[in-house]
């Protein structure tokens, strides 16, 4: 993050355009999941925390994991987009919209990673394939279930735009569904939907083009897009053990944008399924993790917690090595995500030709983080990226450390989280 800031480099908290959208600034609040739908709809708490980031100074917030299914949630009080939930999510657009920030929705499907004896239907993927939080196998969808999946996707679509929404996010990170399709670890087909990556891309392809064709071009539309899967080494060639890599998402961000249905792309790296911690980088927690469970995961995670929630260093802009190969790739706009908590970060990123900043974790500690950043370039995020804002999500999405003012770091533990 030490790029000189050229002259021409824009400033991040000057007005931009994403697609269709004039935005205050170029800084969106990332999805992060708010934990904060117990019957699977919208709250007057989940439209506080996204209030709460608008009044903040962001141009834009991101609902998070806002399911086109109900098989497709992590759990069942996850939230998905039926007509039940339209009049909840207009007045949650309404909320960001009085704030002067825009509302985006993030459209996906959990694939493997939902939990199928919560939501009481079945997991699905492209191939029959662990479901660890339901402790079970996923269904390999044939092509009649993926005809419904994409029409799911525009459903999922018309809704959100109807409720409001400015903006549309479509989760093809993290192996949840759409990202194992693109994976060569996990997607065993023989179709045309496996194989090579023309195959294994076709999946996002048809769902972005379905999702462009239902809501037209008032809205923007952009795709969450894994650059690494963190299974296997970043140079490594495609093979057996080997997840989706940065030279295959160069190849199929080309492809997505040659299709010429997408305002951007965000870039993002890791698997809910088999590397969670890549994603975030810094402390693992993996105590905290363990005690969000009951019965046979409390255990699985107490034991394989060193393996499954693995540590990686903690620095400024860590996906920035990744994400310029991609910005190399194409010129669609790129949404930089990952370790931007300061001015000088943004000013870096932009000078080093990325669109727009995505923030999440540091918006949990300090959802006025923009603000005071604007009025003040030395401001400094107080996120220590301990990371135990990611167990909430199975309760009620939150910074510990906000939340509990005498919590100390010094009473931190990398094992075992804040000793008692």
């Amino acid at each position: 993050m030490n790029t000189p800031i050229r002259s021409g480099t824009p400033d991040p908290f000057a007005p931009a355009r994403l697609g269709p959208l004039h935005l205050r600034n170029r800084l969106i609040k990332s999805a992060t999941f708010e934990g904060r739908t117990p019957d699977a709809l919208v709250t007057d708490d989940l439209i506080d925390f996204h209030r709460e980031v608008a009044v903040g100074g962001v141009a834009m917030s991101t609902v998070a994991y806002c399911a086109i299914s109900p098989e497709g949630r992590t759990d069942r009080h996850q939230m998905w987009l039926r007509p039940e939930a339209a009049g909840g999510l207009t007045r949650l657009t309404d909320a960001i919209h009085d704030e002067g920030a825009r509302a985006a929705a993030q459209l996906g499907h959990a694939g493997p990673v939902a939990n199928s004896a919560s939501n009481r239907a079945k997991a699905l993927g492209p191939s029959r394939i662990p479901a660890p939080m339901g402790m079970s196998m996923t269904h390999a969808l044939d092509v009649d279930d993926i005809a419904g999946l994409r029409a799911a996707f525009r459903r999922a679509a018309r809704i959100a735009v109807d409720s409001g929404f400015d903006a549309l996010e479509i989760h093809c990170g993290h192996n949840y569904l759409i990202s194992c399709f693109l994976s060569p670890l996990l997607n065993r087909r023989r179709d045309a939907y496996g194989g090579s990556l023309i195959n294994r891309a076709r999946l996002a392809r048809e769902v972005c083009e379905s999702v462009r064709a239902e809501v037209g071009d008032s809205v923007a539309v952009w795709a969450k897009l894994n650059m690494f899967d963190g299974v296997g080494a970043v140079g490594a060639p495609p093979g057996r053990y080997r997840g989706f890599n940065v030279d295959e998402a160069c190849a199929v961000a080309q492809l997505l944008e040659s299709d010429g249905v997408l305002d951007a792309i965000e870039p993002t790296a890791g698997s809910s399924l088999l590397n969670p911690m890549y994603l975030f980088h810094g402390t693992a927690p993996r105590r905290a993790f363990a005690d969000a469970f009951t019965g046979p995961m409390r255990w699985g995670l107490k034991a394989a917690g060193p393996v499954f929630l693995k540590h990686y260093a903690y620095r400024p802009g860590y996906l920035l090595p990744l994400a310029r190969r991609l910005r190399e790739a194409v010129d669609l706009p790129i949404i930089l995500l990952g370790g931007i908590t300061d001015r000088a970060g943004m000013d870096s990123a932009l000078a080093d030709g990325f669109d727009f900043l995505a923030m999440g974790r540091a918006l949990l500690r300090e959802p006025d983080l923009p603000q005071r950043i604007r009025a003040d370039p030395s401001t400094a995020s107080a996120c220590i990226h301990c990371n135990l804002c990611m167990p909430t999500i199975y309760t009620r999405t939150t910074c510990p450390l906000r939340e509990d003012a005498s919590t100390s770091t010094d009473r931190y533990d990398i094992d075992r989280g804040f000793r008692e």
